[in-house]
């Protein structure tokens, strides 16, 4: 086995809207050692995305650098399997499940790769390092120095938490420098509590972590997550209790008294389980995610030290958890609010018809997944005189935009005119998470007058205004 750390920088936050800019990855053994060079290469954007400004001002990526120095997407997969996907590979990051894997999957996707098969064929699997983080402060922090904001509370930020251990981090933000630092906590997080560490580890996969998570037979167990209240260092007892979208887990906090929430009509429980805001720090019912590496450990290491720091006592958890099997039908009901409010969802926002966006609408067919390869392997020539007729239409809307990206001299005249007015529709109006070409100027403006003063950034303001100019449409 082997660990493969990486980060990405990316042209904003929303990973089907935005774009990979840099990937940065570094291959370790057991031990954190490096085996071989580290990978460091630019993504080259494409002329139909407007970058969110503020993306640009922390990560100092132009788009003009990408265009120079970068690979397509295109090209950049297939580096990315010929030197990252090694067998018994554990890919991991800093919060890479909940973004960088998101970007990496909508990446393939857009570009003829199951957006899926990376993360487990050959003995692969991926973890997260946020996580472990979070539940080691929670459970064991003993031997590390723990960083707070400028508030005084606590945060787990990958740059505060190196600096507060001496660890060498210099340019955060950077996708390599990142990698480096991500390396160095998790040696020092196994130095100091390797019990903790390792347990994790071997709970990574979903099949470990479906065991604690039995329905027939539930039992409490702690959980960590980013959802929970900083104020109890995002840690709590939890009871899973009906199955949730997806092949998720609903699971109750065990903080929580249940028959509180119980004897609520289902309007005000609605509110209870789905209105957030900044004072809320109990949240009674959360999806659990099997596959996307969860933080969880079972209920014996909420020792008294434990109990104490995160103001919840065995005592406690174990009252609520009688509460919550005495009360006939509770969980039932809080699956079907949740299965209404998923359905309230679909109908506010709508079917996406956007092929770009709809990775996670289906899966592809075997048939489908040959004919992807047969793309993936040609050429810009070739490619020109591919037919290839598939199953599934967002794949055959794709085409064209994945044909126009890496291999433009490859489209028809009239793919381009597809392509032209798609590129025009998203720019001018923006979708999904992308500013249109009238916020995105109205943006570049206040970042101008506030960043007067700041060469470096009025350089990188300007070099995005000139690139907005450059892929504007030409209106007949």
């Amino acid at each position: 086995m082997t660990f493969y750390f990486y980060d990405l920088e990316t042209s904003g936050i929303n990973a089907r809207a935005q774009r990979i800019m840099q990937f940065a990855g570094q291959r370790t053994d057991e031990n954190f050692n490096p085996i071989g060079e580290p990978q460091n290469w630019l993504v080259k954007l494409t002329e139909e995305i407007l970058p969110d400004p503020d993306a640009i001002m922390i990560t100092g990526i132009t788009p003009q650098k990408t265009f120079e120095e970068g690979y397509t997407e295109a090209e950049f997969l297939k580096l990315f399997y010929e030197e990252v996907l090694q067998p018994d590979t554990v890919i991991m990051g800093f919060n890479t499940v909940r973004f960088d894997d998101e970007f990496m999957r909508a990446t393939l996707w857009r570009n003829f790769y199951d957006p899926y098969e990376w993360q487990w064929q050959d003995g692969r699997s991926r973890w997260d390092l946020m996580d472990v983080v979070r539940i080691v402060r929670a459970l064991r922090p003993e031997g590390i120095h723990w960083p707070v904001d400028q508030k005084g509370q606590p945060t787990n930020r990958l740059e505060l938490l190196t600096k507060a251990n001496g660890l060498d981090h210099e340019n955060a933000h950077d996708a390599l420098n990142d990698v480096f630092a991500t390396i160095a906590v998790a040696k020092l997080l196994r130095k100091k509590q390797p019990k903790v560490f390792d347990y994790l580890l071997g709970v990574r996969n979903k099949k470990q972590i479906v065991e604690l998570l039995d329905l027939q037979d539930p039992k409490p167990f702690v959980y960590c997550s980013g959802r929970y209240s900083n104020k109890w260092q995002k840690t709590t007892a939890v009871l899973p209790v009906v199955e949730g979208p997806n092949g998720s887990v609903l699971v109750f906090d065990l903080r929580a008294d249940p028959l509180e929430f119980a004897k609520l009509d289902d309007t005000a429980l609605k509110a209870k389980l789905f209105s957030r805001d900044e004072t809320t720090e109990i949240l009674p019912v959360k999806v659990l995610k099997p596959n996307a590496c969860p933080a969880v450990a079972p209920l014996g290491v909420f020792n008294k030290e434990v109990q104490e720091r995160l103001e919840l006592s065995a005592k406690t958890i174990e009252e609520n958890f009688n509460k919550f099997r005495s009360i006939s039908g509770f969980g039932e009901r809080i699956g079907l609010l949740f299965s209404e409010n998923d359905e309230s969802r679909r109908k506010k926002y709508g079917t996406e018809t956007d092929p770009d966006f709809q990775i996670y609408d289906g899966f592809v067919g075997d048939q489908d997944k040959t004919k992807m390869r047969i793309i993936r392997a040609a050429d810009e020539n070739s490619l020109a005189d591919t037919n290839v007729e598939f199953a599934d239409e967002r794949l055959e809307k794709l085409l064209i935009r994945y044909k126009a990206r890496n291999f433009p001299r490859s489209i028809t005249d009239s793919e381009r005119q597809l392509w032209e007015s798609y590129r025009s529709e998203r720019i001018m109006q923006g979708k999904n998470g992308q500013l249109s070409l009238e916020q995105f100027a109205k943006r570049l403006s206040e970042l101008m007058s506030a960043k007067a003063s700041d060469d470096n950034a009025l350089f990188l303001l300007q070099e995005l205004q000139l690139y907005a100019e450059s892929i504007v449409p030409i209106i007949e």
